[in-house]
């Protein structure tokens, strides 16, 4: 009989991930066997976070802080995944931020930001990614986070949902030119969902219960799962595809305010 020698675990880059949604698509996939590069823009919420994940999987997460809005950084971090884990079969652009305002006021500055982060961030985290795929010709999986805010109008988030609608768009578009290189590319749309930062909001778990047909907000384990299945290889085939994940929300879509 012949020796048979078991695949190197498959190494997956998740950018935003100190913490929430981030944080749990790391600790879903590390749970799952993966390899995983932490990044986050705070070095202590990334060292406490792979910190965190090796204390339950160990040697499974490795990190590296910065900000992946910064393309000069996100060409670094693709190359340190690549030089420290082996290789780079997932990448993850989740890093994101939110800055509310109505549309008639909205400050030039906090367009800027948030286009970089959101759009060109992700943007070139899958140029990047997809070209070190390539490079290895075994194919992968590029995954945006969109938000349902680029399905349903929310009022005094123009900006924030124009940046999730165009990951939508940009996930169909990359079907063209990716498929041929057996990368599919998807995006998942949270709705609500506690995380550290929306459970200090008062009142928003009950608001949210109320209004979502499931009764409930969504969690980060919800959206880590749903990921982890559109990047898995049993999904190869799913591409250029937008998941929703409220709880039903977006059926009826009635305001929190």
């Amino acid at each position: 009989m012949k020796n048979q020698i078991d695949p190197a675990p498959e190494v997956a880059l998740v950018t935003g991930a100190g913490v929430g949604i981030g944080f749990e698509i790391c600790h879903y996939f590390a749970a799952k066997g993966l390899h995983v590069m932490l990044n986050d823009l705070d070095p202590d919420l990334t060292q406490k976070a792979v910190d965190q994940i090796n204390s339950e999987y160990p040697d499974s997460c490795q990190g590296l802080a910065g900000d992946a809005s910064d393309t000069a950084f996100i060409e670094k971090l693709v190359k340190h995944t690549v030089k420290q884990l082996g290789s780079l079969d997932v990448a993850v652009a989740n890093a994101g931020i939110t800055v509310f305002g109505e549309f008639l006021t909205y400050k030039e500055s906090d367009f800027h930001q948030l286009v970089q982060l959101n759009l060109a961030g992700s943007f070139f985290l899958a140029q990047q990614a997809a070209r070190q795929m390539i490079a290895q010709q075994s194919g992968g999986s590029i995954l945006f986070m969109s938000s349902v805010t680029g399905h349903q109008a929310h009022k005094n988030l123009a900006a924030y949902g124009m940046s999730k609608a165009a990951l939508e768009m940009l996930a169909k578009t990359l079907v063209l030119e990716l498929s041929p290189y057996q990368i599919n590319v998807n995006a998942v749309a949270p709705g609500a969902t506690m995380t550290e930062r929306t459970a200090s909001e008062e009142g928003y778990s009950d608001t949210w219960s109320r209004i979502t047909p499931m009764g409930r907000p969504a969690f980060p384990r919800d959206i880590a799962a749903a990921v982890g299945f559109l990047v898995s290889r049993e999904a190869r085939h799913i591409t250029g595809q937008s998941l929703v994940i409220d709880g039903g929300w977006t059926a009826t879509s009635p305001s929190p305010y």
